[in-house]
């Protein structure tokens, strides 16, 4: 139903998914254009915490149609995909149609090297 919609504004997602690694981004859209989509329908304009990690949306959390679509659109689209596939995002959009993206930095553990620790015990 919004594919299209989504498919609008492609393009300045992407870009904002460039900028995103230094400060959260925001995407203000028109409502009518979601409006439109919906036929005329009642439905929730709103999502949050749809996160795409590596390029795979989180599964843990149900998602409305709207956010499942935006991250079809996403994933199928090559340059968004390549993006994606660096990182982790999150989405969210309020009922105000600003879509705000995320960067979220991957916690990096370092593991003691085990070759290294016996050596300095057999000291």
């Amino acid at each position: 139903m919004f594919t299209q919609t989504w498919k609008k504004y492609l393009p300045v997602i992407i870009l904002l998914l460039k900028k995103t690694n230094a400060e959260q981004q925001v995407l203000s859209m028109n409502h009518t254009d979601f409006e439109r989509a919906a036929g005329g329908r009642k439905i929730k304009y709103s999502f949050s915490d749809l996160e795409l990690n590596k390029g795979r949306i989180n599964s843990l959390t149900k998602h409305a149609p709207l956010a499942k679509e935006l991250a079809t659109v996403l994933q199928e689209d090559n340059n968004a995909s390549r993006l994606l596939l660096a990182g982790n995002y999150s989405f969210n959009m309020g009922n105000d149609f600003k879509l705000h993206i995320n960067y979220k930095a991957e916690e990096i553990t370092v593991e003691a090297d085990p070759v290294s620790e016996e050596a300095s015990t057999a000291e």
